[in-house]
């Protein structure tokens, strides 16, 4: 599994999007969120699909479809209400 490229990042710009508006968050580079000085989130990429991985606590999430991509969105506004 390898962090998520340019390409990758491409299939996932509406996810992206909507991880922008999320208050708290920075995108330090493109895929890759931080909340405060911490690693929030980022993305990989491997032949099963596309995962985002999420801290506090830890999860691997796999948004290759859509119900991944909005349980990564619920998981993130959770965390972010912590």
């Amino acid at each position: 599994m390898r962090h998520a490229r340019d390409a990758d990042l491409d299939r996932l710009e509406d996810l992206l999007a909507q991880l922008r508006t999320l208050p708290g968050l920075k995108e330090k580079k493109r895929g890759v969120f931080y909340r405060k000085s911490r690693g929030f989130l980022h993305f990989h990429e491997d032949p099963r699909g596309m995962f985002a991985d999420i801290s506090d606590p830890d999860e691997r999430i796999d948004v290759t479809h859509a119900a991944g991509r909005e349980a990564l969105m619920r998981a993130a506004r959770d965390r972010l209400k912590a």
